[in-house]
């Protein structure tokens, strides 16, 4: 599996690097998103992933261009910006999840192996060539990680929290948060708070 860095810490690229090669996989690392989508569009990719703060073109113009080239291909996001607003830019502009920094190898491996599983599911039910295959259900949706995140819904016994579903699904909680935001404006899962003695109420979430 070909692995593409685009990011301009060389010392981030250097560990990324040395985890895919431990995993087996083939990574290929770029200094800013100008030089990887080039190498991406010339050698092409089987997963991407893109830093956020970069020289000459931030992470989002990247995702945003590297998303009209390409519409199937996993754009994992490298971020210490845990806000959901940041997360919402986004994937509004195409990414498909994000992996924190600083990155820890078993979570970066266990998010890579995911997504390409759920890359696998969607080109197996891919309608016939002639038709055009909408890989997102809206905006910043994607069929594969919802249809993931609704057969985990529909097979828990009870209502769960957006970190727990992230831990267990091996998902960024701002990706799962999202997800669930458009699942309950569209019906499907139910909001339900839940009131701690100290602090804001956390949300639940079930089918219904």
């Amino acid at each position: 599996m070909r692995i593409i860095i685009m990011d301009d810490e060389q010392s981030l690229r250097y560990t990324l690097s040395e985890i895919f090669t431990f995993a087996g996989w083939d990574p290929v690392a770029y200094p800013n998103g100008r030089a990887g989508i080039k190498g991406f569009l010339s050698h092409g990719a089987d997963i991407i992933l893109v830093d956020y703060h970069m020289p000459e073109m931030d992470g989002l113009e990247t995702v945003r261009l590297i998303r009209e080239k390409d519409q199937q291909i996993p754009i994992l996001v490298l971020t210490v910006d845990e806000r959901q607003e940041i997360a919402d830019r986004f994937l509004d502009a195409g990414a498909t999840d994000f992996a924190l920094k600083p990155v820890k190898a078993p979570d970066l491996i266990a998010r890579v192996q995911l997504h390409m599983r759920l890359l696998d599911m969607t080109k197996a039910v891919q309608a016939p060539p002639k038709m055009q295959y909408e890989v997102f259900v809206t905006k910043g949706i994607s069929k594969s990680t919802l249809s993931y995140i609704e057969r985990y819904l529909t097979d828990c016994q009870q209502p769960t929290t957006v970190e727990q579903i992230a831990k267990e699904l091996s998902l960024a909680v701002p990706t799962v948060y999202r997800y669930l935001t458009y699942l309950v404006q569209n019906g499907k899962v139910q909001s339900i708070p839940s009131y701690q003695k100290i602090g804001r109420p956390k949300n639940r979430y079930c089918w219904i």
